[in-house]
């Protein structure tokens, strides 16, 4: 077989060229620590890598969702924490109001400031966040939640919450609306109310009631009429008589499950009514209560008709204050799931890098050594290649 001097001379250069190649890809993963410097050198570890890569990403994407949501709900705890404390005045104000050595002067000095709160009340639901959002409208972020007109409150957002993926599979709620935290609300002790006509001539006053008997209660209108000062009936939405009782002061009132107490002296022909609770927003609750303290009281009749109309308040804005109570609980539960999902994004994040870690990272041990064997090799090819093209059989005669 003959072996051109052109062929052999191609055949050495490029065994050398091959070999350098070699060479410099060894000193580029050596440089830049990485075993796989494009996809070609191992497609199926490359494929591996950008799926780690791809989940790194994602957790990252989750944790900034994670600190957005925490953020949010951090406000919303700071507005809902001002909203219980304005609640909390305006209960000891009305207290404060319900007390019989107070004149009808001293109660337009307590109603002053009970509109201050309820104004602060309004200012707090209308809250922003950092961002310049509303914090309790719901999906309509840039709506004031809350408007006023006269006495009326209207609320101007959704019942929507947004929800934010904060982990694989697993979204949050960065809000409460302002309908859930504001406005939906029942009155009375949350399962039925109750009121005094305002033509009543005794001075019976409300007091505590219950849900004694659940199976019995059936929700309707009822009016409890007083026959006499010791007597009295109990009639259904449709004037039916359901119930005869004899009253004595101090004592209570029972039928159909429900009960209460009714102190004071009632008269003859004085009603009282007790209906199943309703939806009420709690700025109707202190406009309420702002109502009856403010009410000018000239004898004990007047006087026993604004404290039911103050007790009744109070009751109403217990269950306010319940809500709130309620709503700052699930924020607490929201940013507790929060930084339990962000130690558990660390985790996998960790463990993703790791895994990639293995794909990518070089063996520096095995590199080195591969370098200088093929430093070696290619010095040993290129020594054979010059000796190699420098014979001629001219050098033989």
């Amino acid at each position: 077989m003959r072996v051109s001097t052109r062929g052999s001379y191609l055949q050495g250069l490029s065994m050398m060229q091959k070999l350098q190649s070699a060479l410099d890809q060894t000193q580029r993963q050596i440089s830049s620590g990485r075993r796989i410097l494009t996809p070609s050198d191992d497609p199926i570890a490359s494929s591996r890598a950008l799926e780690m890569r791809e989940a790194i990403g994602r957790l990252t994407q989750f944790d900034r969702n994670a600190g957005i949501a925490a953020n949010r709900l951090s406000q919303e705890e700071a507005a809902l924490n001002s909203v219980n404390n304005v609640l909390q005045r305006v209960r000891e104000l009305a207290l404060q109001a319900n007390n019989a050595t107070q004149s009808n002067e001293t109660r337009q000095l307590i109603g002053v400031e009970l509109r201050q709160q309820l104004d602060q009340l309004v200012q707090l639901a209308n809250q922003k966040d950092g961002n310049g959002s509303y914090l309790f409208s719901g999906n309509h972020t840039d709506t004031q939640p809350v408007s006023r007109s006269g006495s009326n409150f209207t609320y101007n957002g959704d019942q929507g919450q947004r929800l934010i993926q904060i982990g694989e599979g697993r979204q949050v709620a960065d809000g409460d609306s302002g309908a859930a935290v504001f406005f939906t609300i029942p009155d009375g002790n949350g399962t039925f109310s109750l009121a005094n006509s305002g033509a009543n001539t005794g001075t019976g006053v409300i007091g505590a009631s219950s849900l004694t008997d659940p199976t019995a209660w059936t929700p309707d209108q009822y009016t409890i009429r007083f026959i006499d000062a010791d007597n009295y009936e109990v009639l259904d939405s449709s004037a039916a008589v359901i119930s005869t009782g004899t009253f004595e002061p101090g004592g209570t009132i029972a039928f159909n499950g429900a009960e209460f107490s009714l102190n004071g002296a009632p008269q003859g022909g004085d009603e009282f009514y007790l209906a199943p609770s309703q939806k009420q927003d709690m700025f109707a609750t202190v406009n309420q209560i702002i109502a009856a303290v403010e009410l000018g009281v000239s004898n004990d009749p007047m006087r026993a008709t604004q404290s039911n109309g103050i007790n009744m308040g109070l009751l109403n804005l217990d269950q306010a204050i319940g809500n709130i109570l309620d709503v700052r609980t699930q924020v607490g539960s929201r940013l507790s799931s929060i930084e339990s999902q962000i130690d558990n994004n660390g985790a996998f994040a960790l463990s993703y890098q790791e895994t990639l870690a293995s794909i990518e990272d070089l063996d520096y041990a095995e590199a080195i050594s591969r370098l200088s064997l093929e430093t070696t090799t290619l010095e040993a090819a290129q020594q054979s290649f010059i000796r190699t093209q420098s014979l001629s059989l001219f050098n033989y005669f």
